[in-house]
């Protein structure tokens, strides 16, 4: 039972390796695609704050605006 079950787990693992996936998804970091950011990174846009930041005032994101009150 025990070896069965080891050799599934090669078989799961040898796939894993050829399809160049990570095995944990937790070892993937989300990172901004213009500077390459990994911290403050925002799912919604794809960007960190700082580039977020620059884009809005600039107006280059649609929907955004400055707030003001």
């Amino acid at each position: 039972m025990a070896t069965t079950a080891k050799i599934a787990k090669d078989l799961k693992l040898e796939k894993a390796v050829k399809a160049k996936t990570p095995k944990l998804r937790c070892r993937h970091r989300n990172r901004c695609w213009r500077c390459g950011r990994p911290r403050a990174f925002l799912r919604k846009f794809g960007i960190c704050r700082l580039c977020f930041r620059q884009l809005a005032l600039n107006g280059e994101i649609p929907g955004v605006t400055k707030a003001s009150w």
